[in-house]
């Protein structure tokens, strides 16, 4: 262990999980497990190897429509994944098959209910007892809406994907609504106090009525009366995660998460980020006493073998009839150089990152079996969790309810 680790904070490490893989022709890797991306197993696997690597949590991609190698409609492409399980479904199914790790899906806030959000999230935090998380995203996809037919949502042109502050300046109303969900979501949460609950066969008496709380929100996109139908989670608050790319997404995430996953792809794009996240923080009123973790996003190749990762990743680049794109900075190369990377970046203040396996399960066990190691050997990792919520592997405390507060005040 160098000097300078033992005297840093652990390193968090999540796993972002997505079909076989983020590479678009993960399904045809050599280990890869195409007949079994829609069964229950393969999801348990995957999250109990995630497990074993002491990972703090894992998250699980989601979407309204099909996937499509364009951003803004659909395609016809048959030679790549297309259909995908419902995230908080997934997390659900695979909550009592796990102990410790935090599990954390991704679901649409510009069609689906905040109502229905808040109240499938406790569950799953009920269910995982404590470990839940959540990413909520938004959707300007046509045949998103299309689905729903109950209304349109702006939709992005080729040139807006090319450059992250115009696809949000044109998406600011979806981002907007977007915090309104949270905010609603969280207030639902907190629309039961904690000993709301009285249980008591003897009096007769299931809960204590006051300490049950309409949350009467009245906003632009929705009314929300409350209270939720679900008791109070078993994290208060479970923590939200959002993906951000530009001023308008980060500010969202300043107002309402307590996670931020972002896309540097050098030490001066992670340096400049994290000054626009700061900055984000205070246009916001952000209080300094909920300060917001930051984690990178990468892309991931793995192998012991020097370039073999990079001969793998050729292949299917090759497969796929052109070279992998992402949004996220993509590691090609050997567990240990991937470990000088994360604690070379994290030198300018990330709290840790989100890798994005180009390969399942093949990077995710080079994660858990090789990089995890080798950041243990460095002293820059855990070698056992410490705690058994998602709160608590971020360093998060438990809030009590704001309507507790309320009533006390």
């Amino acid at each position: 262990m160098s000097p300078t680790e033992s005297h840093r904070p652990p390193l968090h490490l999540a796993v972002a999980l997505d079909g076989a893989g983020w590479h678009p022709a993960a399904w045809r890797a050599e280990d890869a497990r195409p007949g079994e991306l829609f069964t229950a197993g393969y999801w348990a696997d995957l999250v109990a190897e995630a497990e074993r690597g002491l990972l703090d949590l894992v998250t699980f991609e989601d979407t309204l429509a099909l996937q499509s190698a364009d951003p803004t409609t659909p395609d016809d492409r048959t030679d790549q994944v297309r259909g995908r399980l419902d995230a908080v479904l997934v997390a659900s199914r695979v909550a009592p098959l796990s102990s410790r790790i935090g599990l954390v899906p991704t679901t649409n806030v510009t069609h689906t209910e905040p109502f229905h959000l808040s109240t499938a999230l406790a569950t799953l935090d009920f269910t995982s007892q404590g470990r839940a998380g959540w990413r909520p995203q938004l959707s300007s996809r046509a045949d998103d809406a299309a689905h729903f037919g109950r209304r349109t949502t702006p939709r992005l042109t080729d040139d807006d994907v090319q450059d992250s502050d115009a696809i949000s300046k044109r998406l600011a109303p979806l981002f907007d609504e977007a915090a309104d969900v949270v905010e609603v979501v969280r207030r639902l949460w907190d629309s039961w106090e904690d000993d709301a609950e009285i249980r008591s066969t003897a009096t007769g008496r299931f809960l204590d009525r006051d300490r049950l709380h309409p949350i009467d929100f009245h906003g632009e996109h929705f009314a929300v009366r409350g209270p939720s139908i679900t008791p109070r989670p078993p994290q208060g608050q479970p923590p939200v995660a959002v993906l951000a790319h530009a001023r308008i997404p980060y500010e969202l995430a300043a107002k309402g998460a307590d996670l931020v996953f972002v896309t540097p792809h050098s030490p001066a794009g992670t340096a400049a980020i994290l000054a626009e996240v700061a900055t984000a923080g205070a246009a916001v009123g952000r209080s300094p006493d909920r300060p917001l973790r930051v984690f990178a996003d990468l892309l991931v190749f793995l192998d012991d073998r020097p370039g073999e990762a990079a001969r793998q990743r050729d292949r299917l680049d090759e497969l796929n009839g052109e070279p992998l794109r992402s949004d996220a900075e993509i590691f090609t190369g050997t567990p240990a150089e991937l470990a000088d990377l994360l604690l070379d970046r994290r030198t300018a203040g990330l709290d840790g990152f989100r890798l994005r396996p180009g390969r399942l399960p093949h990077d995710l066990v080079a994660v858990a079996r090789g990089l995890v190691p080798e950041l243990q050997r460095r002293g820059a990792f855990r070698t056992a969790y410490t705690a058994r919520t998602l709160r608590g592997h971020l360093g998060l405390p438990r809030p009590a309810s704001r309507y507790t507060a309320d009533r006390t005040g």
